[in-house]
């Protein structure tokens, strides 16, 4: 009697998660954009090599780079003599686009910088390669200073939010001579974040979703199920011409797949990988919310050890949306962080 009772409770588990893969997957499809009307709107943007623009209002252009043609915000490089302007390169992350930055944007652009926000590869539907070592770390490193020589930019101020901080970090270490100053926000240094993920059970379980995201197609399903509503409760707060833009982004087949593969690359490793320094020498300032639901009081304060050359730490009464939280203060460290170090 209780092998049978076993036995039907085991086959109504196994009849309930298949009905719950069946539902998600039909759920998922329904969004989904088979025009693929983001991807023509990117196509019909001009050709960006950073000659004079008209206004120093944000536009929105394409960049050929690294063999990709990479959708990007730029502004500040109007007809006066853009290359006597500093230049600032801005990341973004996961699960968003260059859109995350129009907060500080304009104000750097009134500081006096040339500014570039850009898509990153697969985000960009220029840049969707379909091999998972394409999406190393060193290969979107190489993204950045890519886009930055077709640009005709030699060094530049660099800032990174969630996955664009880590971007940004190994950026920072594989090509200092190209960073004049770098600004993370949320994410901290690489081998901190390692350290505390491998030591930390509180950083473990706030990681825990790695696991979900290296998952084969179960979290693209599970993001577009019911028209995005998974994703739209992360945008909680945001513009509506940010959340918009997302979501039109993501609702290409393909896109999400693109994204996540940024997490499925993490255990890919780069041959130069034991060859960059741990050691951060680029003047730094990091931004880290203290109701961060994914990052961790412990590699914020480790990461102190990495830093040889000026480090500033400044933490908010925030989460993880840094811009979305506290934009006037992210906005004021950012411009007094750039203009302290501005060459």
């Amino acid at each position: 009697m209780i092998l049978k009772i076993i036995k039907w409770t085991f086959l109504a588990v196994v009849g309930l998660v298949f009905l719950l893969v069946v539902v998600v997957f039909i759920g998922s499809k329904a969004p989904l954009d088979d025009d693929y009307t983001h991807t023509r709107e990117v196509e019909s943007l001009r050709l960006y090599t950073g000659q004079p623009m008209a206004s120093s209002a944000t536009g929105i252009v394409r960049i050929a780079a690294n063999g990709y043609q990479f959708r990007a915000r730029v502004a500040g490089f109007e007809s006066v003599p853009a290359a006597d302007k500093p230049a600032v390169i801005l990341l973004h992350g996961f699960p968003v686009s260059s859109a995350m930055w129009v907060r500080l944007i304009g104000p750097l652009v009134e500081s006096g910088y040339r500014v570039v926000a850009f898509d990153q590869r697969g985000y960009s539907p220029g840049a969707r390669p379909t091999e998972l070592r394409d999406y190393r770390i060193d290969e979107l490193s190489s993204d950045v200073v890519a886009v930055a020589d077709a640009l005709g930019v030699e060094t530049f101020h660099l800032i990174g939010h969630d996955w664009g901080a880590a971007v940004g970090w190994s950026t920072v270490m594989q090509y200092p001579q190209r960073i004049e100053s770098w600004t993370a926000l949320s994410i901290a240094h690489p081998m901190a974040f390692s350290e505390a993920l491998a030591n930390d059970r509180d950083q473990q379980s706030r990681s825990g979703y790695f696991a979900l995201f290296v998952t084969p197609w179960l979290p693209e399903a599970l993001f577009s199920f019911n028209n995005f509503q998974m994703l739209g409760a992360a945008y909680s707060g945001m513009l509506d011409e940010q959340k918009s833009e997302y979501v039109r982004l993501f609702s290409e087949p393909g896109a999400l797949t693109a994204a996540l593969n940024w997490y499925r690359a993490m255990t890919i490793r780069h041959q130069g990988a034991e060859q960059s320094s741990p050691e951060v020498s680029i003047p730094t300032l990091f931004m880290w919310g203290n109701d961060d639901p994914t990052a961790g009081r412990l590699a914020v304060d480790m990461q102190k050890q990495y830093m040889t050359g000026p480090y500033q730490k400044v933490e908010l009464d925030a989460g993880h949306w840094l811009l979305t939280d506290q934009p006037r203060a992210v906005v004021r460290a950012v411009i007094d962080h750039l203009g302290t170090h501005t060459q």
